[in-house]
């Protein structure tokens, strides 16, 4: 696994919504992050702490107001929105608590769905997404459609298409929110092999304490400002 290289780097980023008008609001305070290559970090904080906007700063689905963010070697500021939406779609793979998947098609189109707007040849797509879907356990449930699904099984479903592009990077925004205790331990085993196995940079946002507690790497966020930093349970 390489590391010791930083592949998230975020100085003084600032977050404003409404910007010029009374009632403007500003949810990051000068924030400043860098994650290296094949980390497993958490960001633990409260609902309203800024976690959601910080993922999508991170996750590049939202520009920051002020601040700068390199992004494996790529300035986003000065990046073309053509360019930011490759990186989106080959370096970083989401995960939400939501899954995100689409209904009346099969888990098994759920996961090509990034390999075919990253134009991979459609022999391929499903060969990988057989493979992706091996890997999480739901081979034998390719062919379901999401309401066919558990929760937890949806989730592997979203895991192994946030997998689909082979990115760097993946951003899991409270995976295991939605999901029983015994649930959310198959989905964070899953986490583990992707990071130990893979080298995956993994960056977990969660109000779990517990769940920030099996993390390396422990950031707390609370108004909008990184308040502490320190080391988990994770190996």
């Amino acid at each position: 696994m390489v590391k010791d290289r930083t592949i998230i780097d975020l100085k003084k980023i600032t977050k404003r919504f409404y910007i010029g008008m009374p009632n403007e609001l500003e949810i990051l305070h000068g924030i400043d992050l860098k994650v290296e290559q094949g980390e497993f970090v958490s960001i633990v904080g409260s609902s309203g702490s800024g976690k959601t906007t910080m993922m999508n700063i991170i996750g590049i689905l939202d520009r920051p107001t002020q601040g700068e963010y390199i992004l494996d070697q790529v300035d986003v500021a000065k990046a073309k929105d053509r360019e930011l939406s490759l990186i989106r779609n080959q370096k970083i793979g989401f995960v939400f608590q939501t899954y995100n998947l689409i209904g009346r098609t099969s888990a098994l189109k759920n996961v090509e769905l990034p390999m075919l707007y990253g134009r991979v040849r459609k022999k391929e797509r499903s060969e990988r997404a057989k493979e992706l879907l091996d890997m999480v356990g739901m081979g034998d449930r390719m062919s379901h459609n999401p309401d066919e699904l558990s929760g937890g099984q949806k989730q592997r479903v979203a895991i192994a298409r946030a997998m689909a592009n082979d990115p760097a990077i993946i951003l899991a925004d409270e995976p295991t929110g939605a999901l029983d205790s015994k649930t959310g331990r198959r989905i964070m085993d899953i986490f583990w092999k992707l990071n130990q196995e893979q080298g995956k940079t993994i960056v977990l946002i969660t109000h779990s304490q517990e769940l920030a507690e099996e993390t390396p790497r422990i950031i707390t966020l609370k108004d909008g400002q990184i308040t502490g930093e320190r080391r988990g349970g994770g190996c």
